[in-house]
């Protein structure tokens, strides 16, 4: 089992704050990978509230990924 599926299954919240994944969300048990598992229809303003960042810089990160992923195809 995942750890992110063990936090959830188990309702315990996430201590590795080390993980890439980790987020200070106790309502995802400190998961982002929780989030997007239970929302599928996720906002740029709430996937920047999840980081601590604006709607903008989300926008500006996803050109950017998005711009990757032409370039490596």
């Amino acid at each position: 089992m995942k750890c992110f599926e063990y936090h959830s299954n188990n309702n315990t919240e996430c201590e590795k704050i080390n993980c890439r994944y980790w987020i200070n969300c106790k309502k995802h048990q400190m998961c982002c990978l929780n989030v997007c598992k239970e929302n599928d229809n996720l906002t740029l303003e709430d996937i920047g509230e999840m980081f601590g960042v604006t709607r903008m810089r989300i926008c500006q990160i996803e050109k950017i990924a998005i711009n990757k992923l032409k370039i490596d195809k």
